[in-house]
Order: C-alpha cells, then sequence, then structure tokens
C-alpha cells in the first residue's frame, strides 16, 4: 500500500474551499476510482492524467489507483483538478517527493501531451489558498501573473507536469515547450468611454447623470432616437472614481472565475461597463451553465455599470430577473450541482425609446404608433422594475443651435465634483455598512432631518398624489441628499429636496 496527497481548490462562485487530493496504490486488479463527488468534468480527469503521465515519460502505476477528494460532501467541478490529481498518483507512486508535493497547492488543467492549460478562478483559488494557510501554488505558467497578484502568495508557474515534476524532485526529462495561450472570450474587451464634451446639448440629462455618477443611482433616459441617451451613458463609468483596492480584487475575482480577466494589465481598477444586446437570456444576464453557474453580465459589471440600450425589447423574464440584484446587491443562483452566489452591485443605466417607432415625443406628429402601441412598449419596463430606478429623466431631441453653441465640460471636470461628492458620502457614513447615498435606508436619511419640519414637503406631496410610492419616496430622499452633497452642502434644502423629486418622477414635480 503506498499513499501521497496534495492539495486543490475547489471553487462555488467566489468561494474557495481547500480540497484535500488523496491517492491510494493498492495491490489489486489495475483500476483508477475517482471518487469525492466530482462532476462530469472532473471524472474524465482519469483519462486526461493518465495520458498526461504517460506522455511525460513516467509509468502509470500497475495497481488499483483510488482518488479522493476531501471533503467528500462538496461539489467539485471543472478541470483545474486535473494537476492535482496526477500530483497525488505520482506522490503515491513515490515518482516525486510527497512531502513537497503535500506541502503544495495545484491548479491547472492536463493536455494528453502533458502540458498544463490555463484555468478561469485562479485568483479567488489562489486566495482561498492562502487564506487557508497554504501560500505555496504551482498554477500553469499562462495564469503565474494572475496568481502573483494575491497578496502573500508564494506562486510559481509551469509548462508541463514534467516541470512540476521536477520542481518536486522526480527524475524526468523537461521539454522545453511554450506555454500554452488563454482562450479569452471577447468580453475581456476594453470600454472606449469617449468624453462627456462630445455630448451637445442636453444640459438637464448631463446633470442628471452627473447625479447619477455621485450617488450610485441607477437611470432610465427615455428619448427619442439620436438624442444622445448611448453617448450618456456610455460616459457614466468615465465620471466614477477608480475602485478601492478591497473593490478591485472583488470585481477581478469575478471576472476571473467568468474567464474574461486579462493579467497582464494588472487588477482592475476602473469601474466595469456590460451592454448586453437585447437578445440576450437571462442565464448571460445573470449567469448559468451546467454545473456549478458562471458569473452573468449583472455580476461582471459589479461595481460598475450595467447599459441596457433599447430597455423594452429585452425580455420580460430578463428585465424581472434583475429584481434580486437592484435591492440587494447580489445574486443567489440554484442549480442542481450547487448553488453560486455572485456580488451584482452595479448601476443600471436603461435607454428607451417612447414608442415602438422612437418618434412619439412632444406633439408626437412624426409618429406611426397607435396609442395602444405605445402603452404596451413602455409597459414592458413594468412598475416593480421602474420604481427601483432612482433617476427617470427624459431626453429631448437636440436643437440645431447646440452644434454651433459651445461644448459642455469634460469628462475630467465633472468626475472631480463626482470625486469630492463620494468623499463627502464616504466620510458621513464612515463607521456603517454604506458607503453611497444610493445603500442608504430611507430611515438612516430621515432621522439626519426630523428636526427641520416642512422640508420634506414636496415628497409627502408627491406621496399623496400617488407620483411617488413610499419605495420611490426614499430614492427621492436619497436623490436630494446627493444633489447637496454636489453643491458642496452638508445637509439638503428644500431646493434639493424639489430637485429629487423632480429626477425621480421625469420633472412631474411634488404636491
Amino acid at each position: 500500500m503506498a499513499l501521497g496527497r496534495t492539495f486543490a481548490v475547489g471553487l462555488v462562485g467566489l468561494a474557495g474551499t481547500l480540497v484535500e487530493v488523496e491517492a491510494h496504490l493498492a495491490a489489486s486488479l489495475p483500476a483508477f476510482v475517482l471518487v469525492g463527488l466530482p462532476d462530469a468534468s472532473l471524472a474524465e480527469a482519469r483519462d486526461r492524467v493518465r495520458a498526461a503521465v504517460g506522455s511525460t515519460g513516467l509509468v502509470w502505476p500497475n495497481r488499483r489507483v483510488t482518488v479522493n477528494l476531501s471533503p467528500a460532501a462538496l461539489r467539485k467541478s471543472g478541470p483545474a483538478f486535473d494537476l492535482a490529481v496526477a500530483v497525488a498518483v505520482l506522490a503515491a507512486a513515490r515518482a516525486l517527493d510527497p512531502e513537497r508535493a503535500a506541502r503544495t497547492v495545484h491548479l491547472g488543467e492536463l493536455g494528453l501531451d502533458g502540458r498544463l492549460r490555463p484555468v478561469r478562478g485562479v485568483l479567488p483559488a489562489v486566495a482561498a489558498a492562502v487564506a487557508a494557510g497554504r501560500p505555496d501554488v504551482v498554477v500553469p505558467a499562462a495564469d503565474l501573473a494572475e496568481a502573483c497578484l494575491v497578496p502573500g502568495a508564494r506562486a510559481t508557474g509551469c509548462a508541463t507536469l514534467a516541470e512540476v515534476v521536477a520542481r518536486h524532485g522526480g527524475t524526468v526529462a523537461v521539454p522545453d515547450v511554450a506555454p500554452v495561450a488563454p482562450d479569452r472570450p471577447s468580453g475581456a474587451r476594453r470600454h472606449d468611454q469617449g468624453d462627456l464634451a462630445d455630448v451637445l446639448g442636453q444640459d438637464e440629462a448631463r446633470w442628471a447623470v452627473e447625479v447619477a455618477a455621485a450617488g450610485a443611482h441607477h437611470v432610465l433616459l427615455l428619448g427619442p432616437p439620436g438624442a444622445g441617451k448611448t453617448m450618456l451613458a456610455s460616459r457614466l463609468p468615465g465620471l466614477l472614481p477608480d475602485l478601492t483596492e478591497p473593490e478591485a480584487v472583488e470585481v477581478t475575482a469575478v471576472h476571473s472565475v467568468a474567464g474574461v480577466f486579462d493579467p497582464a494589465g494588472g487588477l482592475l481598477l476602473r469601474p466595469p461597463f456590460e451592454d448586453p444586446h437585447h437578445t440576450a437570456t437571462p442565464a448571460s444576464i445573470v449567469g448559468g451553465g451546467s454545473g456549478i453557474p458562471r458569473p452573468g453580465a449583472a455580476s461582471r459589471a459589479h461595481r460598475g455599470v450595467l447599459f441596457m440600450d433599447e430597455a423594452p425589447e429585452f425580455s420580460s423574464a430578463v428585465l424581472q430577473t434583475l429584481r434580486q440584484p437592484l435591492e440587494h446587491g447580489e445574486l443567489v443562483i440554484h442549480r442542481t450541482g450547487g448553488a453560486a452566489r455572485y456580488p451584482a452591485r452595479f448601476q443600471l443605466v436603461m435607454a428607451a425609446n417612447p414608442c415602438p417607432c422612437g418618434y412619439a415625443f412632444g406633439k408626437g406628429l412624426l409618429c406611426r404608433c397607435t396609442a395602444l402601441d405605445r402603452r404596451r412598449y413602455l409597459g414592458r419596463l413594468d412598475g416593480p422594475l421602474l420604481d427601483r430606478v432612482d433617476v427617470q429623466v427624459e431626453v429631448p431631441p437636440v436643437r440645431r443651435t447646440a452644434l454651433t453653441g459651445d461644448t459642455g465640460e469634460t469628462t475630467a471636470e465633472v468626475a472631480a465634483r463626482v470625486g469630492a461628492a463620494r468623499a463627502a458620502q464616504a466620510d458621513r457614513w464612515r463607521g456603517t455598512p454604506w458607503r453611497v447615498n444610493s445603500d442608504v435606508p430611507g430611515r438612516a436619511l430621515r432621522e439626519r432631518l426630523r428636526a427641520r419640519a416642512g422640508l420634506l414637503a414636496d415628497i409627502d406631496g408627491a406621496v399623496d398624489a400617488g407620483r411617488l410610492t413610499l419605495r420611490g419616496a426614499d430614492r427621492a430622499l436619497r436623490l436630494a441628499w446627493t444633489v447637496a452633497d454636489l453643491a458642496g452642502r452638508t445637509a439638503p434644502d428644500r431646493d434639493d429636496v424639489g430637485r429629487g423629486v423632480a429626477l425621480r418622477t421625469r420633472g412631474q414635480g411634488g404636491a
């Protein structure tokens, strides 16, 4: 009997669990058994590992090989366990130093030729290993830059299984091969934000976007084609401050698990921007897939912007799935293979035409839609969803005079005011779980204004008239605080509250 062990990491969402990989060789009929609740992709590791060991020039043990993944109650998924399984078997066969193998965490997929292929989720997996007291980690060479982003990790990159065996004291010829390059999907692209000065006219809409950026409020832009809705939305990320280090690690971990992170640029320090097409499915927005679900666009937009252009064209199922993250800032996705929890605290920006043809604006002389068509079209953005959107602003057509007029403020100028407003909010809510006004419950905001009688008359009047729900009243109050922060005031006055109500009700006012 011979026993070898090493470690790997099992990921469920962003949560990593240290997995002990044990290999037992018994004097019996040759067989290879993998136990410990592996899924189908992991069960196939038996064939990949055996072929890779043979291609490396080592002899596969002519015994009954049993590999156990502990804890056995945790479902394991994906090919990232391949390397750990191979090392544990070779440690049991004494083809390498078992003590070195037992001190190291191994992550990586094996090719049949023995090369190591990159895997998803290296950053959160290495972070989990370091947190569990196992800082020595071996990863594929292509994933080394990502692993080195984790503070305290002692990461080593290897291109082949032979290189790993040699590192652990085994005697084997190490081939000189190029590392396998990662296959990253198009989601790894960088967003070209442009400058806010490119938006001509639209002073009210520009100010509304500035308020949204300052308080991390959700936005609905409603107007005809060509008014500048998409331009305004695409420039919103440029107004947001850089991510803090904990936020950057969290956002980068999501993108790593999704397989769209390029470690060459280091941690993601800028807020992400996701703009899915209106034909997107619910799974592509909130996450999905077989086994443990992968993060979707809503989670990839965490701490950034999720832009839904032509929002009424999205399916009702997609729009309804946004309620949970808008309310709680996270997504919990349940599947038969397990449940995954992903952060999803994003700013939702929706752009919509007023009708299917887009011209039911002002007098609507060019509109070809019936009244029923208009109601049905905007009715796709149902009340429960819109009630969670703080800023709702109409974007009118741009006048010809805007072409020759002065350009508006640049992104840098507006971003400076936004940064100062964010700093004021962070100082106000220091010692609480809140950092921006959009996170703060209405009760906490009202308590700070309790001594100022009559200040909330506009909000009370809008509630009595049915223009605001109680949730909408809280959101209008949050907007009033953000307007005050942009103006440099320590608390909102009556004018700020009126502006907050106008932003919430598309300028319909209060009492």
